[in-house]
């Protein structure tokens, strides 16, 4: 082989880590038509605080204009808004000394009741609370919802999702117990998927997924979306789910196993939103995937960290993104 055919290759070498290394630094990567009925091809992040130790379980407060999120090992809830920039909203948010030495952090997911109640699910005091404050009004006084089954404390609830028939759904994999999985306070053996009833009963929905984490309806509330945070085998999986709020016929969403080994992007699948048309933004490796209802792989929106979770303005046209420690939005069509 010539001088000449060896620099010729070294060039053509160069070319392609150069395009391999713009796609990479790409904010979107579109991989199907249907994703442009949400995201551009140009469409960029906003970066709009950062310095925190872990964000996660963004909500958006209509009556207010603001966004509220958990930082959560600094055992508070943080809210953001354009208005008036960033603020801490409700400190402390869990660890209020249930369990002082089994588990740590402060809320994960949170939500809005039917009562418009703030829910938080306090994932170092292994519960499901209900700020007894007001929203315009907060206060770190808390009503348990539920913190047992069967007997036996949740692992540390991390997100969940309310059914229209008052039902809340919740993930309770081990991340907030000191010691994770094989913390010696640890009282079930498994990773469960939990619906709690408006009187308090709690039922075991699934425990066949390892470490589930985010969860999500289809608008007809016909399908159910876990993520599975589960480091050997990271994946998303998908259930029917009737009237009644029970589920069969899982399968797998989409594997992203081979995708995290071979990309070696941080993150793993984790929290999620569902749009009104049904598609999903679900964070993973390397930042926001975007499937169709039924599954199918439609973008990719890269963050440049590890992504926690996402939420939906009620007007849909913003995803906030909790992502380690920063807080970010995209505009969404």
């Amino acid at each position: 082989m010539n001088k000449f055919t060896l620099s010729l290759l070294f060039l053509l070498a160069s070319l392609a880590a150069s395009v391999s290394q713009a796609e990479n630094s790409k904010t979107i990567e579109i991989l199907d038509e249907r994703a442009y009925a949400y995201l551009s091809d140009n469409t960029q992040l906003t970066e709009h605080a950062s310095g925190f130790k872990w964000s996660e379980g963004p909500l958006w407060i209509e009556q207010g204009n603001y966004w509220i999120f958990s930082d959560i090992p600094n055992n508070r809830v943080m809210k953001f808004s354009e208005a008036s920039g960033l603020e801490t909203y409700l400190e402390p948010a869990g660890a209020t000394g249930l369990h002082p030495t089994d588990s740590n952090g402060g809320s994960n997911g949170l939500l809005l009741n039917n009562k418009g109640q703030l829910v938080l699910t306090q994932h170092g005091d292994r519960r499901v609370a209900i700020m007894d404050a007001p929203l315009s009004e907060p206060e770190p006084k808390y009503t348990t919802m539920a913190s047992h089954y069967m007997g036996k404390r949740f692992n540390s609830p991390n997100d969940g999702v309310f059914h229209s028939n008052g039902d809340l759904f919740i993930t309770d994999p081990p991340y907030g117990l000191n010691g994770g999985a094989k913390s010696q306070y640890r009282e079930l053996d498994y990773t469960g998927i939990f619906a709690i009833s408006p009187n308090g009963e709690v039922r075991l929905v699934d425990k066949s997924v390892d470490y589930p984490n985010g969860i999500g309806f289809s608008p007809d509330e016909t399908k159910m979306y876990i993520a599975s945070s589960y480091s050997p085998k990271p994946a998303w999986y998908m259930f029917d789910i009737n009237e009644k709020g029970k589920v069969s016929n899982k399968r797998t969403m989409f594997d992203a196993t081979n995708f995290k080994k071979e990309n070696k992007l941080s993150g793993l699948p984790d929290g999620m939103a569902v749009h009104s048309t049904g598609a999903v933004f679900a964070t993973g490796p390397g930042g926001v995937w975007l499937f169709s209802e039924e599954g199918d792989l439609l973008a990719r929106i890269y963050t440049g960290k590890a992504t926690a979770n996402c939420a939906l303005s009620s007007d849909e046209k913003t995803l906030f993104i909790t992502a380690h420690d920063v807080v970010m939005s995209l505009p969404i069509k």
